[in-house]
């Protein structure tokens, strides 16, 4: 059986072999130095071409995908749009980027206290109907009913998906990370995603499904940012001038990061931990002013969701309101700890890195086994969906039937037994005055049931083998719900498995330690998540928000440093391991250690020869160029007379595809082949209309008369290229050009003369692939760890 991601690999072989270059007015071909060249050693011995077509899963099928431009295009019209700026212009262009971020966070902190509102009540009053059903003995009923809602919740969220908006289903984070890394993910930030991510979340969290709003809540902050951005969707945008500015990839990529950050502020009420989510974890690029306005998001995200709490304690937001909105504070008990402590505190570390690792592991099969499932249809979907949320059903409802009641403890200030409402002590089947404890657990909404777990001053509540049937069960519902057509997040799945095995190892511990059990729970849940995602200081600061107890501080430091270590050992953190199924060319921060045993001339030399544009081309050379190539850069190269040393020829710099067709859709063509002035450009072309993309060469229509006509690209070339010795190591080249976010990096000659070609090739994203390298070159990881145990 071939799964998605085979596919996607057959499709790029195919698609690299029908993809032509027109290479009849190339410059004359590259030659380099045997002596210098080192192709010739044994471990680079290569296998094939360098393949780098730019294939992977975005929603439910294998799309194209670009690489987005971050860096300045330094060309005439850039130069002339900042030289003419006034200073007045300048300050409006900063005062809207602080709009933005103001408007970002108003609506995704209005959006979250819309879905947690919608979420408690709906899971609310289902639960008090089931309860009621239980109440008057009547168990079938109230299993058929709880199975039924849950069924048509589930239902409505995966037919959204499925039918409308695929990109909706999952969390959304690894593809923001992606973006943030300087990959576009179609589809993504449209409005129909967001729309179908809200409502489709309501469905999912409601129906009881192991799966929590927060991963949905980044991705939608991500879209309310796309949205501001550009201006609304692409059939409604506005046309303001000053909006336009903002329709570029480089400003897009800060209010998404703006997004992200308010998304985790509004799933945790941590607007510290939402800064250093999307620092530590998922952008690429960070600058000063891009933290002060993230923060100030975060902030106006706290701000909304605080005047919500208090509306609703008012009882404004229906019977069960308040509990979506309430944090998991458990600051009212003491946080003090010895040195014999630190033994279950190393322990639940090495537990999270254990269990994390294992985790992502177990995750990754099954995402691939329903890869399978899913290339059946839509059907195929619908029905794994709903399979998913009747077992989850079943077990919900059926196992708390297995543990026995327990009496309520009378000194207890809370209400023992509860009848189904927000708090601990559910009475389920019990008589009067006892509780199911696992029915606590089980039969109550997402957030609650985090919240009774972490529960403090309730040293006796919970049966240890209800924690151990609740940590086993959660443990398989976390598998094999993650993947499913519906929008899910891994945040809760892993708080609450921790939550559970943290609580048996305060359990454990009562007899030797003062510390609560609900603390110990806190750090179960920690510990787990960064044995999962690798995150550390994010982690530790959303923790210490969402449970208000600064004194947990050094013992979480601790569990955290000992989870990620543990886990490190084993295989990657969960989103890069969901980056590598989806395909997308997500560039780490470090390179292989392999990597410096090989230059970018090397990688230059077994791609394709370079295509290069001459400085005033003509109009038939570009569409043609355009027709028969898929790369989105082309090197402009002309013959120059360099005083001493004769004619030579000169790489003048890089256009973009874009603006080639930008060109050729505004038709500024040029009769005969001669420089333009700065001014007769400017006045056909603007600097915003150069910022956006203008679709593809078959959407261009020209005359026989225009294609003899000229273009001179000098007004649209960035003259400024990122350019490297082709002797630098593609360790190196990798570093630079993940950390300036290149799209296109020109590898020159060592050498420069008369009769030496003037550039050597040119890089993208998808050359410095670690995969890519190796498929070129089979013996270069050999070789290094040959020389290792050497």
């Amino acid at each position: 059986m071939r799964t998605a991601f085979d596919r996607m690999e057959e499709e790029s072989d195919q698609l690299a072999e029908t993809t032509t270059y027109n290479m009849e007015e190339q410059t004359e071909p590259q030659e380099s130095e045997p002596k210098s060249n080192s192709i010739h050693q044994p471990f680079l011995e290569k296998n094939q071409t360098l393949s780098s077509i730019p294939l992977a899963m975005i929603g439910a099928k294998v799309s194209h995908i670009e690489s987005l431009d971050y860096e300045i295009n330094e060309n005439d019209l850039f130069k002339h749009d900042w030289r003419s700026r006034s200073r007045v212009q300048i300050m409006q262009y900063t005062l809207l980027k602080w709009l933005q971020a103001l408007l970002v966070g108003l609506l995704t902190g209005i959006t979250a206290t819309l879905i947690n509102l919608a979420v408690t009540n709906i899971a609310g009053y289902k639960l008090l109907a089931v309860f009621h059903y239980i109440k008057k003995k009547r168990y079938m009923m109230g299993f058929f009913f709880m199975t039924g809602v849950n069924l048509l919740l589930t239902l409505v969220a995966t037919i959204l998906c499925v039918f409308f908006a695929p990109t909706a289903a999952g969390p959304g984070v690894p593809e923001i990370k992606a973006y943030l890394n300087g990959i576009d993910t179609p589809g993504m930030y449209d409005a129909t995603t967001l729309f179908v991510k809200i409502i489709g979340s309501i469905g999912a969290v409601s129906a009881g499904l192991d799966l929590g709003k927060e991963g949905p809540l980044i991705h939608i902050g991500a879209c309310i940012a796309s949205l501001v951005g550009q201006g609304g969707p692409d059939n409604y945008q506005i046309k303001w001038r000053w909006i336009r500015y903002f329709n570029n990839d480089r400003d897009r990529r800060d209010i998404i990061t703006y997004g992200a950050s308010s998304g985790v502020c509004a799933a945790f009420h941590a607007p510290v931990g939402g800064v250093l989510f999307s620092l530590e974890e998922v952008a690429t690029w960070w600058r000063s002013a891009l933290l002060w306005r993230t923060f100030f998001t975060t902030a106006i995200v706290v701000v909304v969701l605080r005047a919500s709490m208090e509306y609703c304690e008012a009882g404004g937001c229906g019977l069960f309101g308040e509990g979506g909105l309430i944090m998991f504070d458990v600051s009212g008990v003491p946080v003090t700890y010895h040195f014999v402590d630190l033994i279950p505190i190393t322990l639940i570390g090495i537990i999270g890195g254990v269990l994390g690792s294992l985790y992502n592991y177990l995750l990754h099969k099954v995402l691939r086994v329903y890869s399978l499932i899913n290339e059946k249809g839509r059907l195929a979907k619908i029905l794994l969906s709903l399979t998913v949320a009747l077992f989850t059903s079943a077990c919900q409802y059926g196992l708390p039937f297995l543990v026995s009641c327990k009496p309520c403890d009378p000194s207890l200030y809370s209400k023992c037994p509860n009848t189904g409402r927000v708090g601990n002590f559910k009475q389920f089947n019990c008589p009067k005055g006892h509780y199911n404890d696992l029915a606590t657990l089980l039969l109550t909404t997402n957030d609650d049931a985090v919240n009774n777990i972490f529960s403090i001053n309730t040293s006796t509540e919970y049966q240890t083998i209800s924690l151990v049937i609740f940590f086993m069960l959660y443990c398989i519902l976390g598998l094999i719900t993650f993947g499913i057509a519906v929008p899910s997040g891994l945040f809760l799945p892993i708080l609450l498995m921790g939550s559970s095995y943290g609580r048996m190892v305060g359990i454990a511990m009562e007899p030797y330690s003062k510390m609560d059990q609900g603390l110990y729970a806190v750090l179960g849940a920690a510990s787990l998540m960064a044995g999962s995602m690798r995150m550390t200081v994010s982690v530790c600061v959303i923790f210490l928000e969402l449970t208000n107890n600064l004194l947990l501080l050094p013992i979480t430091m601790f569990v955290l440093l000992i989870a990620k270590s543990v886990g490190d050992c084993f295989n990657p953190s969960i989103y890069e391991i969901i980056l590598d199924l989806k395909g997308l060319p997500f560039l780490e921060a470090h390179p292989k250690p392999w990597m410096r045993n090989i230059t970018v001339g090397d990688l230059a030399a077994v791609k394709p020869p370079v295509v290069t544009l001459s400085g005033i081309e003509k109009v038939s050379r570009i569409v043609d160029v355009l027709r028969n190539t898929t790369h989105n850069g082309f090197p402009v190269v002309y013959n120059t007379v360099v005083p001493h040393v004769g004619q030579v020829t000169e790489v003048h710099g890089l256009v973009l595809r874009a603006h080639l067709l930008l060109v050729l859709k505004k038709k500024w063509l040029l009769q005969e082949r001669r420089r333009t002035e700065e001014w007769e450009i400017r006045e056909r072309i603007s600097c915003v209309d150069a910022a956006e993309r203008w679709g593809n060469i078959k959407e261009v229509t020209l005359t026989k008369e225009e294609t003899e006509m000229y273009v001179d690209l000098h007004p649209l070339t960035n003259t400024t290229p990122h350019t490297v010795v082709e002797t630098m190591s593609v360790a190196k080249a990798m570093v630079q050009f993940r950390e300036v976010g290149l799209r296109h990096m020109l590898v020159l000659p060592k050498y420069s003369g008369p009769a030496v070609p003037p550039l050597v090739g040119i890089l993208t994203r998808q050359d410095l692939r670690a995969h890519n390298i190796l498929s070129a070159f089979p013996n270069l990881e050999k070789s290094h760890a040959g020389r290792k145990r050497h």
